[in-house]
């Protein structure tokens, strides 16, 4: 029979045991719930890691492409390609010796070099010299004052001299975007001059078009001097987008080309017939309309452009009055001349209808008058 003394001491080590099994049966419960957690944390941590990895490679990859359209060898690789394509052209005028730049197009099968009109204009004894340095005579083929264009045709050049450009839309250009212009400034043959396109849309004017602007034009920051005319201006894989025409007169990094679409719509008129019908005729001249001015007129809108004379005998006559705010070409809001001009270069013809909303004192109204073909410039 257990003692009473024995039986205390039985029961103070079952509960020992009992406490130091709760323990062992307590700890592995945690345990086991610690490793639950610490596995999910190891899988969301997982899972993490493989989404950070993803954005990794993106930025690399996004990293990557902006060193290849920035660095020197994109550059020069877009030269290699395209600087024996770009050509001197050097005329005599009455008053001397004058040069610029080209570049060679192959159109349906013909090669011919695109230029500027006032490079050729009132030329003798025209010639086009290659990158290689070997020259020939030259034609004027087809020229448009109204555009600044020209189309030159290489006399007795062997087929392996002539290497075409590809010209592509220029619907598709953004302020912003890199461009690169090649030519001949100052006659140091096959510069290169990078920037960005700066503006578009904008409108200009030559002697050479008769007091009409030249509309639709690309605006850019790209360094573009003396010798440079007629040279290409090229996006960013080389491509032509334009044809660097004009700069400002003690400006920088303001110059001027014609877009490529324009070259695109002309082209087969002048290779084909030797000059170009489709530049629409309102027959007014007009001016810009701003807050000042409208101040100054009691005018309701300070936008728009405002008709300054009226052509008689044109397209407009007896519709549009002076002073009457042209403020949309049918429902394109027209804010200024560069829009204007820019509408009736791309978008109408010779012939067409066109419904332009008015401001005629306090009213506002539709007119649609049939546009004519502007009349031939002294340079055609």
């Amino acid at each position: 029979m257990m003692t009473p003394k024995r039986l205390v001491k039985a029961s103070a080590s079952l509960l020992i045991l009992l406490f130091a099994a709760g323990l062992l049966i307590g700890g592995l419960g945690i345990y086991y719930i610690t490793y639950l957690e610490v596995n999910n944390l190891s899988t969301q941590v997982s899972h993490l890691q493989s989404q950070v990895s993803g954005f990794t490679g993106f930025q690399n990859a996004t990293t990557q492409n902006i060193t290849i359209l920035q660095n020197g060898t994109s550059l020069a690789n877009i030269y290699q390609s395209v600087f024996n394509s770009v050509v001197l052209l050097q005329g005599d005028t009455s008053t001397g010796t004058v040069q610029g730049s080209g570049f060679v197009y192959n159109f349906e099968g013909q090669n011919v070099v695109l230029t500027n009109y006032h490079v050729v204009q009132g030329t003798t004894g025209l010639s086009v010299t290659f990158s290689d340095g070997n020259g020939y005579s030259a034609t004027v083929l087809g020229k448009d004052p109204y555009s600044d264009l020209a189309v030159v045709s290489v006399n007795n050049a062997p087929a392996s001299e002539l290497k075409p450009v590809t010209i592509v839309s220029s619907s598709s250009l953004n302020v912003g975007e890199t461009v690169i212009a090649i030519g001949n400034p100052y006659g140091l043959v096959g510069s290169l001059t990078t920037g960005a396109v700066s503006a578009l849309g904008r409108t200009i004017t030559e002697d050479t078009a008769g007091g009409f602007a030249i509309a639709n034009i690309i605006q850019t920051s790209t360094p573009i001097n003396p010798g440079n005319s007629g040279g290409p201006l090229l996006n960013a894989v080389g491509n032509v987008i334009g044809i660097t025409t004009a700069i400002v007169s003690n400006s920088q990094g303001l110059g001027f080309a014609i877009p490529s679409n324009t070259i695109l719509r002309e082209i087969s008129a002048l290779v084909t017939s030797g000059s170009y019908h489709g530049h629409s005729y309102l027959g007014v001249t007009g001016e810009d309309m701003d807050y000042t001015t409208a101040q100054q007129t009691g005018a309701n809108v300070t936008y728009g452009w405002k008709i300054a004379t009226v052509v008689s005998g044109g397209p407009s006559d007896g519709k549009l009055n002076v002073g009457d705010i042209v403020i949309a070409l049918n429902n394109q809001t027209i804010r200024n001349n560069d829009d204007l001009a820019s509408y009736l270069e791309e978008r109408t013809l010779p012939g067409d209808s066109l419904v332009l909303t008015v401001v005629r004192g306090s009213s506002q109204m539709p007119i649609t008058v049939v546009l004519g073909e502007r009349p031939a410039s002294s340079g055609s």
